[in-house]
């Protein structure tokens, strides 16, 4: 007796539909993506405070660098587009770092990791020389509460906020974060 596939795996689709609509109307007393929409951050918002320890156990804000440039870059040790990344970031710091600006007092980097191994963060520091101050985690992996505040869900991710806090860029990669600071400089 010769059994047609075609009906069971209709049969198993329907199923798997069905469960997926059944959790998704589960979710949505939680979450709508309208909801999610208006928490996103777009260019002219203040940016949200930051508050994390650094690898030291230290609490680094975001506020503590008002005055300057800054660059908040979403990353982890575990993310490849993030580590390729690196490099462009760790060169456009050292060029940026003493520059004079218009109206900021300097730039700095606001590394916020998605990693939840310690050991793992600090050695990829190290590794990819980011030789900035201010690296932070909560080491929560995609739980983060930085990244739920500011609505991170794909990284690596960057916002770029001028000496007051205001959001004046946002997913600057490579070249184009090069651009962002010369436009800034004197």
């Amino acid at each position: 007796m010769k059994t047609d596939i075609k009906p069971l795996l209709l049969i198993a689709l329907a199923a798997i539909t069905f469960i997926g609509l059944s959790f998704a109307n589960e979710l949505s007393d939680s979450y709508s993506p309208a909801e999610e929409q208006s928490k996103m951050l777009t260019i002219g918002d203040k940016a949200p405070e930051l508050a994390f320890k650094d690898p030291q156990g230290n609490i680094k804000k975001l506020s503590d660098l008002k005055g300057k440039i800054v660059l908040i870059d979403f990353w982890a040790s575990w993310c490849r587009p993030c580590r390729m990344e690196n490099p462009n970031v760790v060169r456009t710091y050292n060029k940026y770092k003493s520059a004079k600006f218009k109206n900021a007092k300097g730039f700095e980097i606001y590394s916020v990791s998605l990693d939840r191994n310690k050991t793992d963060w600090e050695n990829a520091i190290k590794k990819d020389k980011l030789t900035w101050e201010n690296h932070v985690s909560d080491l929560k992996f995609w739980q983060s509460a930085a990244a739920a505040k500011y609505n991170v869900n794909a990284i690596p991710a960057t916002f770029l906020i001028d000496e007051d806090g205001v959001i004046i860029a946002k997913s600057l990669r490579g070249n184009a974060l090069d651009r962002a600071l010369e436009k800034l400089t004197e």
